[in-house]
């Protein structure tokens, strides 16, 4: 990386660092660069899952225990990446080990037919969520996909609105304001510009002729962890109800912010509901519920229904080990405990970087950060940090916390994981007063 003499003062200063840091990460990590240039004789960069993907190469990570993980290199990281929330109780909970060993033991892996297992799981998931019924799949692009699918049958139409920084799946991202270059059906999206703006959402959803269903999530995870109010979010559903569409929460990320999800906390009363994540504990888990009247869509002993099949959608050890991980590991009581504790983390994280180009976002347990050329701290959509990214100091912040021993997501997003001991969480925010007072010419205002 090379200094640039078009840049200000404070961007030079930051490229300054930041290729120091570089530096030192490609020293650090010998065995890491060996494990990628042995991978992109195989995956194309030596990657299958590009968010993964980081410049000069990835770390490889070699074993997780607990809140813990361990690259090829030997060095040990507090994990607050948490498998960007799927990885919500760790990476060895023996309850879910037990599951998984009795499981194996008792019943096997695919009976090819249904089983109690599913049924059981299923009851759960309903009265957890407040769903009439539910289908299983296998990941929370599935159960997207398959809702909208349900909802353009339910409805017979076709359009869909999104909003401008939503995720909602591999091939159904909306980060840049329009579909992304791999979502699929992307004439049938209509994206409204701004999230958080209940009057910009009712002009655009009111205008739309064939409107199937108004897909949203209460907290743009992807889109950087932005918390969305509950007056919007009761608006929009209001909205899409005037024009008789079918209203999907995505819960994919959020169901572990609140027992009942936030559906249940807000009030919302979707008429789907998309969850996965945590929910298979550590296992491919998707799932898509909600009223009974446009869950019919996928009765089997309905004429004219639409085809669900996947061969792992009942796979029991999924089945099983969610039920463990809902059901026993993360109960309601757990499951509120553990997100105040997270909010005042997040509080405590925000006080030490008021006055900085830091800032962070987020409820509960699901928390983003973000570099601004001003530090814009009142984040409510993407467009409020628009042009005014600070990549160059995030990129700088990734680096220096895995010197200390910290494993984020460089794109600025932390999933804390369950158990994670409280002196872990206070050396983070250390950590980042630490950060802070070493880069003072450049993150302070």
């Amino acid at each position: 990386m090379t200094s640039n003499p078009d840049l200000s003062p404070n961007h030079q200063a930051a490229q300054a660092a930041l290729s120091a840091a570089e530096a030192r990460f490609i020293a650090n990590n010998p065995l890491s660069k060996a494990q990628h240039d042995l991978a992109i004789g195989t995956l194309p960069g030596g990657n299958t899952r590009t968010l993964l993907h980081t410049s000069p190469f990835p770390l490889a990570m070699k074993q997780g225990k607990d809140s813990y993980v361990w690259d090829v290199d030997n060095h040990k990281y507090v994990d607050l990446v948490g498998e960007l929330t799927a990885g919500l109780l760790g990476h060895s909970h023996p309850a879910i080990h037990a599951t998984i060993q009795h499981t194996l033991t008792t019943t096997g892996l695919s009976l090819g037919a249904t089983t109690a297992h599913e049924h059981a799981y299923a009851a759960l998931l309903c009265a957890r969520f407040h769903l009439d019924r539910v289908r299983m799949a296998n990941s929370g692009t599935e159960a997207n996909l398959h809702a909208l699918a349900g909802a353009r049958h339910h409805t017979g139409r076709r359009k869909v609105v999104v909003f401008s920084g939503g995720y909602h799946g591999a091939v159904l991202g909306f980060g840049e304001g329009t579909p992304g270059v791999n979502a699929v059906d992307r004439e049938d999206f209509v994206v409204v510009p701004r999230y958080n703006d209940l009057g910009l959402a009712r002009r655009v959803i009111g205008g739309v002729e064939g409107l199937a269903a108004v897909l949203v999530e209460a907290v743009q995870g992807a889109g950087g962890c932005i918390v969305g109010g509950r007056e919007f979010l009761v608006g929009v559903r209001e909205a899409a109800r005037e024009k008789g569409a079918v209203f999907i929460l995505d819960e994919v990320m959020t169901s572990r912010l609140a027992p009942g999800g936030l559906a249940g906390e807000m009030g919302l009363e979707p008429d789907m509901v998309t969850l996965g994540k945590y929910l298979g504990g550590g296992l491919a888990f998707g799932a898509f519920g909600g009223r009974e009247e446009v869950m019919r869509v996928y009765d089997p002993r309905v004429p004219g229904s639409l085809p669900h099949s996947g061969t792992f959608n009942n796979n029991t050890l999924v089945m099983s080990v969610g039920k463990t991980a809902l059901g026993e590991v993360y109960t309601p009581e757990v499951c509120v405990e553990f997100n105040e504790k997270a909010d005042g983390f997040r509080e405590r994280l925000k006080g030490v970087a008021k006055g900085s180009r830091l800032s962070f976002t987020g409820k509960g347990s699901l928390i983003g950060f973000h570099f601004t050329e001003d530090g814009t701290e009142n984040i409510t959509c993407g467009e409020d940090v628009k042009g005014k990214t600070r990549q160059d100091l995030k990129d700088l912040f990734w680096f220096e916390m895995l010197e200390a021993g910290f494993w984020v997501t460089r794109r600025g997003l932390i999933a804390l994981i369950l158990g994670t001991p409280e002196e872990d969480l206070d050396q983070f925010v250390e950590a980042v007063k630490a950060f802070l007072g070493r880069h003072k010419a450049i993150m302070m205002l």
